[in-house]
């Protein structure tokens, strides 16, 4: 294996078109791991940056797009040399984050709703819903990208 390098300064970006099926959320998962892990970053982070993906697109189908099959889902992920954004993009009604119940109150410890929210926040750096311009939810979520122990960003070769 090559030493690692210093990080290209170019961002690349992708953009795929999901059909609203419960398959897209393995094809969304896949994609990313394999964009995070040639981005440098290490089986735990591609884990959890994967499983946030799953949970996003999970929530564009189900609750998003309603499983609707004529409505789609965009996952645009784009890798700079700091981090690794991953939106994903659904055209259903929006949504406000103040409604969904915290799942770690005692109220809701036994309900279902509000688990993904809860490990999208908890699996990357950062974490925002926003209205797509569409109108439906575009959710972003950051991951910085690894370092050097002596803190300089690792890109794989």
């Amino acid at each position: 294996m090559a030493a690692p390098s210093a990080m290209p300064q170019e961002h690349q970006r992708i953009e795929v078109k999901l059909e609203t099926l419960f398959d897209s959320v393995n094809m969304a998962e896949d994609i990313c791991q394999r964009i995070a892990q040639s981005a440098g970053f290490d089986d735990d982070d591609c884990y959890k940056i994967s499983m946030a993906v799953h949970e996003a697109v999970i929530n564009a189908v189900r609750y998003g797009n309603e499983e609707q099959r004529h409505k789609k889902i965009t996952m645009i992920v784009e890798v700079g040399p700091e981090k690794l954004v991953v939106r994903i993009v659904d055209q259903g009604r929006g949504l406000n984050l103040a409604d969904i119940p915290d799942p770690l109150a005692e109220e809701n410890v036994m309900k279902t709703s509000g688990r993904g929210i809860f490990l999208m926040r908890t699996f990357m750096d950062e974490f925002d819903v926003r209205r797509s311009n569409e109108g439906g939810a575009e959710i972003v979520m950051t991951k910085r990208m690894p370092s050097s122990p002596d803190g300089t960003p690792l890109q794989c070769e």
